[in-house]
């Protein structure tokens, strides 16, 4: 005879495979998680990669020069500037910066996506002065004149989102004319960088709460080079060491400058009190260590090689270079001191 029940899973099986489906599910996503972002920081590495090799076409293409991290536009549009606006502060703000990626990508060298990192909120910071579009602005953001979304003058001349920032000692500012003490700004020649493979050119930037090491109160600072050393005198007022003396006068920063994630100030881009380093990555792998310092970040080299290693080697190892070759007057980095 046959029975009148129906073959199937008891309630209790069904509870054993829903146990055991959870419990593969707990063992494979962490695995999971950290393949994705092994996968974004080797395409984060690889966009490095590719704009510090075409850094390095544009310094050896006939120019000579590194292109400065920013200068004031000798008008609206274009990517002419001149000498004498470059000064302490903006002669016609209506003209926005000219930002050194702007000189990459306008000219074909790279495309405006190899700036971008794939884990960092919308790719990567916005530009001081977005222009027009909306959809480049971040939420509340306002640009350095006041305005909000949308408005259009001032409008850098930048890629749409930047994840990247430049060595301060090897992409000078705008203050050429007139830095507001004894020394100046001056273009950087790619044959003064005696050791490229040993000198970072460009890192990532510090995406923690919502680009807060280059945001002051709604400003975001996108434009800022990061400085890597401090004076022996001035501390990160470095346009105000004296000249003179006969001896280094910029050295690496001290331990104590390099603060731990969740103690970096708004702005620390142009903190004046610790390091401007403190605006540099620490985004992958494990985000906190003893000291609270963060993770890997990853550099590229003059050379255009990327490594993936901690803001602290860089500094013991002194990779941000020997020279502040970007300012005027003796530049000698003190190579001695310990970290």
């Amino acid at each position: 005879m046959k029975s009148g029940r129906r073959g199937g899973f008891t309630l209790i099986e069904l509870l054993v495979v829903i146990a055991i489906i959870a419990l593969l599910i707990g063992i494979l996503l962490p695995s999971l998680g950290k393949a994705r972002e092994a996968a974004r920081q080797l395409k984060s590495a690889a966009n490095q990669r590719s704009v510090a090799q075409a850094v390095a076409v544009y310094s050896s293409n006939g120019k000579q020069y590194f292109p400065p991290h920013y200068v004031y536009g000798a008008d609206e549009e274009s990517l002419n500037w001149r000498l004498i606006d470059q000064q302490i502060s903006n002669p016609n703000p209506q003209n926005g910066y000219v930002h050194w990626s702007f000189a990459l990508f306008n000219e074909g060298s790279v495309n405006e996506d190899s700036f971008t990192n794939p884990s960092m909120p919308n790719g990567g910071a916005p530009a001081t002065n977005p222009g027009a579009e909306i959809g480049d602005w971040e939420p509340n953001q306002t640009n350095d004149q006041g305005g909000s979304a949308g408005t259009v003058s001032p409008r850098d001349r930048q890629v749409k989102r930047i994840a990247f920032v430049g060595n301060a000692a090897i992409f000078p500012r705008n203050k050429f004319f007139s830095s507001g003490g004894d020394r100046k700004n001056e273009l950087v020649k790619d044959a003064d960088i005696g050791q490229p493979s040993n000198v970072i050119l460009l890192t990532e930037l510090n995406a923690n709460k919502q680009y807060e090491a280059i945001r002051v109160g709604s400003i975001f600072k996108a434009h800022r080079p990061v400085t890597p050393f401090r004076g022996g005198s001035s501390g990160i007022l470095v346009f105000s060491e004296p000249i003179g003396g006969g001896v280094p006068r910029f050295f690496y920063p001290r331990r104590p400058d390099i603060l731990p994630l969740e103690d970096i100030p708004e702005g620390a881009i142009d903190d004046t009190t610790n390091s401007g380093l403190n605006a540099v990555g620490r985004m992958w792998g494990a985000k906190k260590n003893a000291t609270g310092q963060g993770g890997t970040t990853n550099f590229a080299y003059a050379d255009g090689h990327v490594e993936n290693t901690t803001l602290d080697e860089t500094i013991e190892k002194k990779r941000w270079g020997d020279r502040f070759w970007s300012i005027s007057g003796p530049d000698a980095v003190n190579m001695t001191t310990t970290y």
